[in-house]
């Protein structure tokens, strides 16, 4: 199943709206943080290292639904911790999905065929499935064996009961570009609606550091990972954040147009960073003194940072901003990017293009995901 139009259109449709108001800061996403608590401990992770007390809060539906409306976004992320542990998920995405948003449950999937009768197929709910990578690679990252293999079967099961399924995944400096494009074919024949691919953030709370990438670092292996990408594959993407993480596209961070909340209230300035928490929404905007962050502001914390969750929001906004960026767009929607010279020592992978009725039939706007 492909991503449905009203999708599309409703966020070309929002976009333009706060471009042609002159508004000049707004969210695209709401990363929507019921709980920090999870059943795994992956290595590259700094969202769950809290005391016990907190790990064991939650926010309230009534609490969720406050800050879904008064962010106005339309679309919303629940990331976590894992979201399945939370005793009134369903209650929630239900909620969520009444106001007509977009929603992308982002889970690590153990408890996905445990939890999914609490949840209904439609337009506007994504079980959005944490793989970082093929089998062997995965369970790594998550510390602990059998995780890729429960993953895969809730795929199957949530795609067999009618529900769209998108996959995330963070790439660390161990990713095996081959092993990773495999993964890319094997997750297009279960049905994955499409798939999200960003590099990990330096949580400073990470139990391994050794695991982050480097700006170079990032764009030379995303380069052999989605250079020359298969026409087969989709991703959950804009064309123009994929571009950026290989380095043929120039993108700045938009902090604000993925703001997160959590229990503690929003927090200042992105889902990455903790510099503090605001009430509001309103107070978030304002009172956040944005120069200080993004690549640009020299900022030491930002430096290597080219996560979806800064930057995707940027290509989005950029698309429907500029003749230049929306001509890319097109292009790059109907034709797929030029075959790319990969770096040295790297065999470039055979690209199958498909034929010109395919690309045509494969036009989309850019969507944003988790």
């Amino acid at each position: 199943m492909g991503v449905p139009v009203s999708q599309m259109w409703t966020v070309a449709s929002y976009v333009l709206g706060k471009k042609l108001r002159g508004v000049k800061r707004y969210p695209l996403v709401l990363m929507l943080e019921p709980l920090f608590r999870c059943n795994l401990a992956c290595a590259g992770c700094g969202k769950i290292q809290y005391p016990v007390d907190i790990l064991r809060r939650h926010l309230t539906p009534e609490q969720c639904f406050k800050a879904v409306d008064e962010c106005g976004a339309p679309m919303i992320s629940i990331p976590g911790g894992e979201p399945l542990l939370h005793p009134q998920i369903g209650e929630i995405v239900e909620g969520l999905v009444a106001r007509k948003k977009y929603v992308y449950l982002c889970t690590n999937a153990i408890l996905l065929e445990k939890h999914i009768h609490q949840f209904k197929p439609s337009k506007y709910l994504s079980f959005s499935i944490h793989l970082d990578g093929p089998k062997e690679e995965h369970d790594f990252a998550v510390c602990r064996e059998g995780v890729y293999d429960i993953a895969i079967q809730a795929i199957k099961t949530a795609v067999a009961k009618g529900f769209r399924v998108t996959t995330n995944t963070t790439v660390y400096n161990n990713a095996n570009p081959d092993s990773m494009r495999e993964m890319f074919d094997n997750m297009m024949g279960l049905g994955v609606e499409g798939m999200m691919i960003s590099p990990g953030y330096q949580y400073e709370k990470a139990p391994s550091q050794d695991l982050f990438l480097h700006r170079n670092q990032t764009t030379n292996l995303f380069k052999r990972i989605v250079g020359n990408a298969k026409r087969s594959w989709r991703f959950n993407l804009s064309p123009l954040f994929v571009e950026f993480l290989k380095g043929n596209w120039d993108l700045e961070c938009t902090p604000w147009g993925m703001p997160a909340y959590n229990l503690f209230g929003w927090q200042r300035p992105c889902y990455l960073l903790n510099e503090g928490y605001c009430e509001t929404f309103q107070e978030l905007l304002d009172t956040t003194d944005w120069s200080r962050y993004g690549r640009a502001s020299g900022n030491p914390k930002c430096a290597d940072c080219m996560v979806h969750c800064g930057y995707e929001a940027t290509a989005v906004a950029d698309t429907f901003g500029s003749l230049k960026a929306f001509s890319q767009v097109v292009k790059l929607t109907l034709l797929g990017a030029a075959r790319e010279k990969l770096p040295p020592d790297e065999p470039g992978p055979e690209n199958t293009s498909g034929s010109d009725e395919e690309r045509i039939r494969k036009v989309q706007l850019p969507v944003l995901s988790s």
